[in-house]
């Protein structure tokens, strides 16, 4: 019994419907009631498949497909039903029909993965992949009538990784093997020109100013003669160029400028892209990347956000191409500031050694001069500066050496030479020093097996730096000396006891200026190249050195030569007495770092005041202590200070004067900054935390200079700051103005109460009606005057200029006074003294005094430095601290210059609005800077303090 036809298409769902309705007898395939069984079960099938499923059957390939197909033909459907397949596929039958021939012809099924096929399907000649299986149908009787194809399209897929694999070559085309920019956008263009599929034609411009310039494209020569070189980013531009400001433009009618066939059909492009090229600035683009759109492929989401992925790709190649052309520019720009620094060394070292030659020849003879021999106090001068000069001299040659070495200019000139005798001999030097300090020299340098050839002068330095280091680092125990060889090798091993290093610093210990921080040693002094020369050294001779080191065992250099290197063509034997002159001045400065404790605690004799340096004063018999670790420099400035009739006390370091001053008070210390375990300004900070020392006057003394260095021993609380090399005038200047204020504080605090008589004692601790007068004549220091001002009730409530000057009406003043200064750069630490002396005498926090300080120093700095052409050359200062508030003013009489921020760092305006309330007025006699300050109220006693009752 025969089913319905209706029955046929019902389980075909929408497709089904329709052929179910579709009137067959107009077809090849005839009525339904006369399709035969095999042809009904073959339609049955791809009705209820959900998968894409076509079946050809017949001579004319009638087209018989399911739900899933009709998707794939897109508008072809649904008059596809019925009709042949050779006219709904025309466009891609020549790809399709041997396939479908093969399987009539043979009755073998084929299968085809991800074949590429034109369709137009939506309204375009497009790209389109499908994997495709075709198998023969075959009627009743068996014989083949048609082909069942079964296929699924794979084009999001093979289009997806091929455009995978674009931006996979741009990341290698941009990965930093080109480190200009140009090269880098050649490159990644080219990458972007072996996609011609995706990407027909691409440009990259760069902006310049307010042009985009043209940095690389690809898409053949019609390409590059169309695209201009340069483009505006203006708006009306027909490329579309606003994308400069960000924004990503599409441009239609590209025909109109270039024809250019693209994609796999030959189709003309009709629209690019125009994408910005982001920075890292936001609205700011590199430029813009021009591409163009297949014209087989919509441009649809996902191929924009492609090109979208295409642009980032290609600014971050972009980016990292103009980092390295800046780190390049940058690291040529250092080398050659780096081959200007070590020029200008070498010449200044050459430079030096004229001078030097000059100072140590005449020092010399005049030491060697029998016939005129030099007194004994004269000679122990002359004998300073020769040793001092030949330090000098030994510190040029290094860095003359080092300069060399860094440029690329410095030879060794081998000799073959003893090399056991004169490592041996070079021991020897420091052999006092090495005793002196109670250790002991071990050496041990048999003679080698062959002829050695190296430099001499460069072994010399090698062997030098490395005991000096040793010394300066060891302070129990011994320091070893070995030389060794084997087949390979020579050994040259410096061994120690000392403190050790720790082995996060051991990477770094050979770098130039490197210094292991807070490590123990004898002496502060180094210019921090000496193990930086010792490798750079070993190096040139054609070996190299190696340390190794554990904290608190102690630490073994080696350098190794090999004999490969020590086989050069050498000039005559050098004998060992042609060099050992750097050796014996390194020995006789590590003798300097060895003070006898005995003599370190001593105090030295005073003498009679030298008048040279100012008159006698009462502050004659002072007892001053001198930190440093310079032992030269000590026993100079003990002999100086002791001649102006100061008692002299010299340490070594901090922690030493921390425990003489703890044995007996000195009346002032005197300390560098620069030395081991406690420096000068840790010295500063711990003796202004005890309540003993806090008001103990320091002047610090220092080879560094420089404001920075200045403000930070001042804001630790140092009364003065000495920079070197200073005139022994000024330092002794110095000296006796800072022991003339500290007496006059001392004296303010014992005569703080009323006297016999009843008198109220004045603001500077003086009897009414008296006049602060400094002991003795000026001294070059800056000198304040100041004159009383008398009370209403004829008392004085202080010190004023002479102009006339108002009391404020209700509570007076608990200070009130005002100086007068010459217009000079020590002026600031007289102004500093005062004001210090003036405080104390109030219950002020000491950190509220010494910002008051700072901010005062900067004002009279600032009133010394930029008021030009004063109509009078001085400087007024006046305190004022009443109702709870601290007012300093300070005028001159000039007119402030204007500098330029190159020489203006802007340092001192900060300091003083960071510690105060400031102001400024400027007129045309001067200018006028005032800071304030609010005292804190002082704590409530607590049992019947009446404080805000009314």
């Amino acid at each position: 019994m025969t089913r319905p036809t209706g029955d046929l298409f019902a389980d075909g769902g929408e497709t089904g419907r329709l052929m179910a309705r579709l009137d067959w007898a107009d077809t090849p395939l005839g009525p339904v009631d006369g399709w035969p069984q095999s042809l009904r079960a073959a339609v049955r099938m791809v009705l209820s498949s959900r998968y894409p499923m076509l079946l050809l059957w017949g001579e004319r390939f009638t087209q018989l497909y399911n739900d899933a197909y009709s998707a794939l033909i897109g508008d072809k459907h649904p008059d596809a039903l019925g009709g042949d397949v050779r006219v709904t596929l025309a466009e891609g039958w020549d790809v399709l029909g041997p396939l479908i021939d093969e399987a009539m012809a043979t009755g073998v099924a084929s299968w085809v993965p991800a074949l590429q096929l034109l369709l137009d399907r939506a309204g375009y000649r497009e790209e389109a992949y499908f994997s495709v299986s075709h198998a023969p149908a075959r009627d009743d009787e068996g014989r083949t009538v048609g082909v069942l194809t079964v296929c699924s399209e794979v084009t999001e897929q093979v289009v997806g990784e091929r455009r995978l694999r674009l931006l996979r070559d741009l990341s290698v085309g941009g990965d930093g093997r080109t480190v200009d920019v140009e090269s880098t956008c050649v490159r990644l263009a080219e990458a972007i020109g072996g996609h011609p599929l995706d990407v027909p034609f691409a440009a990259i411009y760069l902006r310049d100013g307010a042009l985009l310039r043209r940095a690389a494209c690809v898409g053949g020569e019609a390409v590059a003669a169309a695209l201009p070189v340069t483009l505006s980013t203006g708006p009306e531009h027909g490329w579309g160029l606003a994308a400069a400001a960000g924004t990503t433009t599409e441009v239609a009618g590209v025909e109109r400028w270039l024809t250019l066939p693209a994609g796999p059909w030959g189709d003309p492009v009709g629209t690019a892209l125009a994408l910005p090229l982001p920075s890292a600035e936001a609205g700011q683009p590199l430029g813009v990347l021009l591409v163009g759109v297949s014209p087989s492929r919509r441009l649809d989401e996902a191929y924009r956000s492609f090109h979208a992925l295409l642009a980032q790709q290609v600014a971050v190649a972009v980016r990292n191409a103009q980092a390295y052309e800046e780190e390049r520019r940058r690291a040529e720009t250092l080398a050659e500031l780096d081959r200007v620094k070590t020029g200008f060394f070498t010449n200044v070292s050459h430079e030096f050694r004229t001078p030097l030659t000059l100072m140590l020849g005449p020092l010399a003879d005049a030491l060697n001069d029998n016939e005129h021999p030099l007194p004994a106090a004269q000679r122990e001068r002359v004998d300073t500066a020769w040793r001092n000069a030949t330090r000098l001299l030994t510190l040029v040659n290094s860095l003359l050496t080092f300069s060399s070495l860094e440029a690329g200019q410095a030879h060794s000139q081998a000799r073959e030479v003893d090399l056991a005798g004169l490592t041996a001999e070079l021991s020897s030097v420091f052999r006092a020093a090495v005793e002196r300090a109670g250790l002991r020299l071990e050496v041990d340098c048999p003679p080698l097996p062959r002829p050695i050839c190296v430099d001499p002068v460069n072994w010399e330095r090698i062997v030098t730096n490395l005991l000096s280091n040793a010394l300066k680092y060891t302070f129990v125990g011994w320091i070893r000396v070995a030389l060794a060889a084997d087949d390979e090798e020579i050994r040259l091993t410096v061994a120690d006891t000392g403190i050790g290093i720790a082995e996060e610093d051991l990477p770094r210990l050979f770098e130039r200026f490197h210094r292991v921080q807070g490590a123990r040693s004898r002496s502060h002094e180094g210019t921090g190249i000496g193990l930086a020369l010792v490798r750079e050294l070993a190096r040139l001779e054609g070996g190299d050195v190696r340390v190794e080191s554990r904290i608190g065992t102690g630490t073994t250099f080696t350098v190794a030569l090999p004999w490969s290197a020590t086989g050069r063509t050498a000039g005559p034997v050098a004998e060992v007495d042609g060099v050992g002159g750097a050796a014996r001045a390194a020995a006789q400065e590590a003798i300097g770092w060895l003070a006898d404790p005995a003599w370190a605690g001593a105090s030295a004799p005073a003498g009679p005041p030298v008048s040279a340096y100012g008159g006698e004063d009462a502050s004659r018999h002072a007892r001053i202590l001198v930190a440093d670790d310079n032992a030269d420099m000590r026993a100079y400035l003990a002999r100086l200070l002791g001649e102006q009739g100061w008692r002299v006390q010299t340490v070594g370091d901090g922690r030493q004067a921390l425990e003489a001053i703890r044995r007996e008070r000195p009346d002032l210390v005197l300390t560098d900054v620069m030395m081991p375990e406690v420096d000068g300004f840790e010295l500063v900070r711990r003796l202004r935390r005890q309540a003993d020392t806090r008001t103990l006057p320091v002047v610090v003394l220092s080879a560094r200079a420089g404001g920075d260095a200045s403000v930070e021993g001042l804001g630790l609380g140092a009364d003065d700051y000495v920079v070197k090399p200073f005139a022994a005038a000024e330092l002794i200047a110095r000296i006796r103005a800072t022991l003339h204020g500290a007496r006059s504080r001392g004296d303010r605090r014992d005569d703080s109460t009323p006297d016999a008589r009843g008198g109220a004692m004045d603001a500077r601790g003086g009897a009414p009606g008296r006049q602060d007068v400094p002991a003795g004549p000026p001294t070059g220091d800056a000198v304040a005057t100041a004159v009383p001002v008398p009370a209403p009730d004829g008392g004085n409530v202080g010190y004023a200029h002479d102009e006339a000057r108002r009391q404020a009406p209700g509570r007076p003043a608990a200070v009130d006074e005002g100086w007068t200064y010459p217009s000079q750069p020590t002026s600031a630490a007289a102004m500093r003294r005062d004001v210090r002396a003036s405080l104390e005498g109030l219950d002020v926090d000491p950190d509220t005094v010494a910002d008051l300080l700072l901010a005062a120093s900067e004002a009279v700095n600032n009133a010394v430095e930029h008021a030009q052409r004063p109509t009078r050359p001085e400087v007024r200062v006046r305190l004022r601290v009443a109702d709870g508030t601290v007012r300093i003013t300070v005028r001159d009489f000039g007119t402030w210059r204007d500098r330029r921020p190159a020489m203006d760092r802007g340092r001192g305006a900060t300091l003083m609005n960071a510690y105060g309330d400031v102001r400024l007025m400027s007129t045309a006699e001067g200018t006028t800077v005032t800071i304030e300050r609010r005292l804190p109220p002082p704590p409530c006693c607590g049992r019947s303090c009446s404080r805000g009752a009314g």
